[in-house]
């Protein structure tokens, strides 16, 4: 696409920690924020990446996000663990709540852990990731309020939930998961739909439903207050997945669903359920890892089928997008021309700015 560059990384992560200083984040909250949302480019995720900073900066300036709020404990029962978020950064609430699950699955053998009413806790694989490193096995379901639904039901015709996001991540020997699952229960999520808005593509079919309820592979009916709708994967199975994660990922917390008696003001809470298990406490890290192993490199000796060069396994497609991307971030006209914007109005300079993203 036209004007589209590639950023080096250590840029993109340098825009993100000005623009959140400016903001009035200190620096520990900056970095988290940078670090996340840089590596969810690194991994491929745009949807999830430094594009989702405008946002953010909008949702500083209007009192829908703060800046240097923390996880607060709200209920404590041993294994089982009540967090509110606080509407802080997603990326400071969901690096705390896992730190606490992670070291209370230590103690207890699993950890049941509810972080409930955060703004946007970004990439979810991050936190499958956190725990993975740790040695731990990890389940997490989500749920988005706090704005308009954008996703239809199974054999519904507009929005009625968000993208309810699934993790399970299984660790390794390394610091990298053996396998790590980590899926909108949408068929595209909405930040990719933003992304292919901004590089001018279509979406995929299947992907998307415009006003009427009728398939469209237009982004736009997504934005302008076109009322469209995502579509879940999977026909019913999404889509009753993603009503588990509501109930499951938010209602038993005591966090906000996306029914319509709780305020849409247009920010992004999540409210995530957690189970984070240490192995040992079943039937050990090493038989864990042994077994994982060895399954999964039976399946991806799985003869491929006529249009496939390879079996992938879950997490494969993010490690080999950090390697090629790591000199280099692909960023579109569009996007950048949106950060510059973000940037201004968080307080940055010019010149700071162009030679960050120029």
């Amino acid at each position: 696409m036209a004007d589209e560059r590639n950023v080096h990384p250590d840029r993109l992560r340098d825009y993100v920690i000005g623009v959140c200083t400016s903001l009035g984040s200190d620096p520990a909250e900056a970095g988290l924020v940078a670090d996340q949302l840089v590596d969810a480019n690194l991994a491929g995720h745009d949807s999830h990446g430094v594009g989702m900073v405008p946002f953010y900066v909008d949702a500083v300036k209007a009192g829908r996000l703060f800046c240097n709020r923390h996880a607060t404990v709200a209920s404590d029962r041993g294994a089982v663990m009540v967090i509110d978020g606080n509407r802080a950064f997603g990326q400071v609430a969901g690096f705390e709540a896992t730190t606490m699950a992670i070291e209370r699955a230590a103690s207890t053998g699993v950890a049941l852990v509810g972080l409930r009413d955060s703004f946007h806790i970004g990439r979810i694989g991050h936190w499958g990731e956190q725990c993975a490193r740790a040695g731990m096995v990890s389940i997490h379901f989500v749920n988005v309020a706090g704005h308009a639904p954008s996703v239809a039901p199974h054999g519904g015709a507009d929005g009625r939930f968000v993208t309810n996001p699934v993790c399970i991540a299984i660790p390794s020997r390394g610091d990298t998961p053996a396998a790590l699952l980590d899926m909108a229960t949408s068929v595209v999520a909405m930040g990719k739909v933003r992304v292919s808005r901004n590089k001018g593509e279509q979406v995929r079919q299947g992907a998307l439903l415009d006003q009427d309820g009728k398939a469209t592979t237009d982004p736009e009916v997504m934005f302008d207050d076109t009322t469209g709708a995502l579509v879940a994967f999977g026909e019913h199975k999404g889509s009753g997945l993603a009503m588990m994660c509501e109930i499951l990922g938010a209602a038993l917390l005591g966090g906000q669903t996306i029914a319509p008696h709780h305020e849409r003001d247009g920010a992004a809470l999540n409210s995530m359920l957690s189970f984070v298990i240490d192995p040992d406490a079943l039937g050990g890290r090493d038989t864990l890892i042994n077994e994982a192993e060895a399954f999964l490199q039976y399946v991806q000796a799985s003869r491929p089928r006529d249009g496939f060069d390879e079996v992938l396994l879950p997490g494969e497609p993010e490690q080999r997008s950090r390697a090629a991307r790591a000199a280099g971030v692909p960023v579109d006209g569009a996007t950048l021309a949106e950060l510059r914007v973000a940037g201004m109005t968080a307080g940055l300079a010019e010149a700071d700015l162009a030679a960050l993203l120029d």
